[in-house]
């Protein structure tokens, strides 16, 4: 069973390896963590880029080449399989040093419960809607369904999240995109995993198929408790047609309360 997780990691990380979507505030494969009910939590999500895009797709976007996004997620368990959630605010720093508030996202995400305390899988779904500045899309509201699909055996966790985006106002009518999410992760000891993401955007309702004009990344990454505190580091590298060659991410999660 073991052997088996982690070919099927492999192999939804390989089939990954022809297409991505650029960096934005949050770069994380979802996983059946939730916060517990009535509690609020609260993660910081820290990404740089490098070397990233500095010619843009429309008037008065912001180059993504040495910028900072700095986003705060906050969470609260509102039942034992439902969390709500809001990105507030989805601040960056760009290459000139220049300080942006660029919006706002609220999220809600199901888990299903268990049916026994030893089930190794695990599913859900988590929506989110949110409201963005010119500079960082052309469309200011925008929509995202995700799939959350996963299995633990052993040291091991495989997870993969299908993301269908999805415009819901503005100037550019994009059609719905598709993305895969996935993440393979070992178990090293109690408080740390190391492991591999891939992110990638393989198609749109307009584009089934044609994949060789789509990016891709893939991120080595390492998970560390310290205490309360929680850490999420990974470097990511896009190749293919990528907008962001290098990227930084951390994912600092914050304790909150006694």
């Amino acid at each position: 069973m073991i052997r088996s997780i982690a070919l099927a990691g492999v192999l939804a990380l390989a089939a990954g390896l022809g297409t991505a979507r650029a960096a934005d505030e949050e770069i994380q494969v979802y996983m059946d963590e939730m916060s517990k009910r009535g509690e609020i939590g609260l993660d910081v999500h820290l990404n740089y880029t490098p070397d990233g895009r500095l010619v843009p797709d429309y008037p008065g976007q912001q180059a993504s080449d040495r910028r900072w996004r700095i986003t705060p997620e906050w969470a609260y368990g509102l039942t034992d399989d439902i969390e709500l959630g809001a990105y507030l605010p989805l601040a960056t720093i760009d290459r000139s040093g220049n300080v942006e508030i660029g919006g706002v996202k609220g999220r809600i995400k199901y888990i299903a419960p268990k049916r026994s305390a030893d089930q190794p899988w695990f599913w859900g779904l988590n929506f989110e809607l949110g409201r963005v500045r010119h500079s960082l899309d052309i469309n200011p509201w925008n929509a995202e369904l995700k799939g959350i699909f996963g299995v633990r055996q052993g040291p091991w966790t495989l997870a993969t999240n299908l993301n269908v985006d999805f415009v819901v106002s503005g100037p550019d009518h994009s059609p719905t995109s598709f993305q895969l999410a996935t993440k393979v992760a070992y178990q090293l000891d109690a408080a740390t995993s190391v492991g591999l993401e891939s992110y990638n955007a393989f198609a749109d309702t307009k584009r089934f198929g044609r994949l060789n004009d789509r990016d891709q990344q893939i991120f080595a990454v390492i998970d560390r408790s310290f205490g309360r505190w929680d850490l999420d580091f990974g470097v990511g590298y896009g190749y293919g047609a990528p907008e962001d060659r290098w990227v930084i991410k951390a994912i600092v999660g914050v304790p909150i309360g006694p």
